[in-house]
């Protein structure tokens, strides 16, 4: 890091001392519960004791410019106090049949690690169908799993290392898409902004693999609509990426779908402690344990509440709207008038 990045940083840093409570609360609070696989009891909600990286991460998304950076930081700060993102890992979704369908409906685990320690999340996106439960239960779901790799995953892994881990690899496996993946680009979009105004920067890389002819036809479209930082990152493989993965990972971290030339569904594999999308893999087995044990923490007495967790979906920002509405016109062009005009208008918002 550069002199001119450091002063840059400690700008920024002189701006976020001065916030007051309870904002400063969510970025300093120090983690009074952490589970056995955390790096350690004084990890940060918001930047995992590496505050110098964390400022960099919100610098880098808004070019290294202090005033639109401070302003992100205090807008994602806010959001965190307003939608108690804090307490998001007390929360567990329930009952264990209502989770398990979440989880083979929004299909993401992690499969390992990089050679460098980065953790691997494979995302299927192709056959994520998001059709088992409202919007709430899937944003509270995508929320609770970037919470528990901020707070334990990459402190753990830090801790491994022995340096900052503050970012992570993603295999985004494109099996199974089809022209039905219009359904979901509203609830895809509301993801992805949660992630761009509260997790930024988080993904050191995305490898796409599994890819069909349908996507690439929309990646032609949608990649100069992006920032020339997120198109540096994404890499579409040959393939299921077996080879190419193998260079950053070892055999064990790959994911399942990326093990064997045509091996199928990226939903299912022979072993389901193989398949890191499974709600018995390890995993998923940690991370739902753990929300169990934050939230019997917090309500020792009383049972312990199910329902989703509602917060504020977040109006999507210019860009991620023109590439929603490209995206959208493209699938339109496979879809050759068949019905599915009106598709966008189908997904359940307000209701559990």
């Amino acid at each position: 890091m550069g002199i001119a990045s450091q002063e840059v940083i400690r700008q920024l840093q002189a701006l976020i001392d001065q916030v007051e409570e309870p904002l400063k609360k969510s970025y300093q609070a120090g983690k009074q519960v952490v589970s056995e696989v955390a790096a350690d009891s004084s990890a940060k909600n918001v930047h995992q004791g590496y505050p110098t990286e964390n400022l960099a991460r919100f610098l880098k998304a808004r070019e290294w410019n202090v005033p639109k950076a401070h302003k992100m930081l205090l807008d994602s700060l806010n959001w965190r106090v307003q939608n108690e993102i804090d307490n998001i890992l007390a929360k567990p979704i329930g009952p264990t049949e209502l989770y398990r369908a979440v989880r083979d409906s929004q299909l993401i685990g992690l499969s390992g690690y990089s050679k460098e320690g980065l953790p691997v999340f494979a995302i299927g996106v192709g056959l994520s169908t998001f059709d088992k439960a409202s919007v709430h239960y899937y944003v509270q779901s995508h929320i609770q799993i970037n919470e528990y790799r901020d707070r334990v995953i990459l402190p753990s892994a830090s801790k491994k290392y022995g340096r900052p881990i503050t970012t992570c690899v993603k295999v985004l496996d494109m099996t199974g898409l089809k022209l039905s993946a219009l359904s979901q680009i509203k609830l895809l979009t509301i993801i992805s902004t949660i992630d761009d105004l509260n997790y930024p920067e988080k993904t050191n890389t995305y490898y796409i693999v599994n890819v069909p002819y349908i996507f690439t036809a929309c990646w032609k479209v949608v990649k100069p609509l992006l920032q020339e930082r997120t198109r540096k990152k994404v890499q579409v493989l040959p393939g299921c990426g077996r080879d190419e993965l193998l260079k950053i990972m070892d055999y064990a971290s790959l994911p399942h779908f990326c093990r064997n030339e045509g091996s199928g569904s990226s939903r299912h594999s022979e072993n389901g402690y193989e398949n890191c999308y499974s709600l018995d893999h390890h995993f998923h087995q940690q991370l739902y344990n753990y929300i169990k044990q934050q939230a019997s923490k917090r309500e020792p007495v009383a049972p312990i509440k199910h329902g989703s967790f509602h917060v504020d979906l977040p109006e999507p920002v210019a860009e991620g709207t023109e590439i929603a509405k490209t995206i959208e016109s493209e699938l339109h062009k496979f879809g050759n008038g068949n019905g599915i005009s009106g598709s966008l208008n189908g997904l359940k918002i307000n209701n559990d």
